[in-house]
């Protein structure tokens, strides 16, 4: 069996990465914020959320033993 060991903020880094994306996504698939701000917005989180997923791949990757 593999085991995965995580500090704390890692762990968080790795939630508030998949969490933005989430979000991110949702605001792009909503209708109740005017269509220019979610744009702006749900693109920026979606954008940010996939930027930040290979160091988060990388850390899993780091830490798998």
């Amino acid at each position: 069996m593999k085991t995965l060991t995580l500090r704390i903020p890692e762990l968080w880094f790795i939630v508030a990465t998949r969490a933005a994306l989430a979000f991110g996504a949702g605001l792009l698939a909503s209708a109740k914020i005017p269509a220019h701000r979610r744009r702006a917005i749900g693109l920026t989180l979606v954008g940010i959320g996939a930027a930040t997923t290979v160091p988060a791949v990388m850390t899993i990757r780091s830490h798998r033993s």
